[in-house]
């Protein structure tokens, strides 16, 4: 499983390198940065399907990233994690690592976040009984190819656990 979030990773902090100067034309999303969307991405994204990293939206766009990102992306409708409307956690823990962990029940997964720190990689370690990658995306850049490959690389590889 592969759980992507979308502010950050998917519509990087800064323009992508490339896109022109200048106001970009409105979109009739009415969202101001969703042209920073990387349609390259849904073709990466769709490879790491076929690696058996099922994509899973874990974001607060929750089924408006269906609506509105995935078509931009060509990514079919995901799965949504849902979320609760308390978003503390008063742990030190990000607000979507248990939900996270509680949806994945045991699973080997992914987490692609720009908000994930030592603290999340740590309770999942000690707290997940399946494989996890905790991947901290540069949310001014979005994901990039050495993320990619690095997710790659760990959905080709041994489960150390076995």
């Amino acid at each position: 499983m592969v759980f992507l979030d979308v502010d950050g990773p998917l519509i990087p902090f800064r323009e992508r390198p490339g896109t022109p100067p200048g106001i970009p034309p409105a979109d009739p999303s009415g969202h101001p940065l969703i042209h920073r969307l990387d349609p390259g991405d849904g073709a990466r994204l769709m490879g790491l399907m076929g690696l058996g990293g099922d994509l899973v939206w874990a974001t607060t766009w929750m089924e408006t990233a269906n609506e509105i990102v995935a078509p931009r992306l060509g990514l079919p409708r995901l799965p949504v994690v849902p979320f609760p409307d308390d978003l503390s956690t008063g742990n030190g823990l990000h607000w979507k690592t248990v939900p996270l962990v509680n949806w994945a029940a045991g699973r080997s997964f992914v987490w692609l976040d720009d908000e994930v720190t030592e603290a999340d990689s740590r309770w999942i370690e000690d707290y997940h009984p399946g494989r996890a990658l905790v991947h901290r995306v540069d949310p001014f850049t979005g994901l990039t190819g050495p993320d990619f490959d690095r997710v790659e690389q760990w959905l080709r590889g041994p489960d150390p656990r076995r």
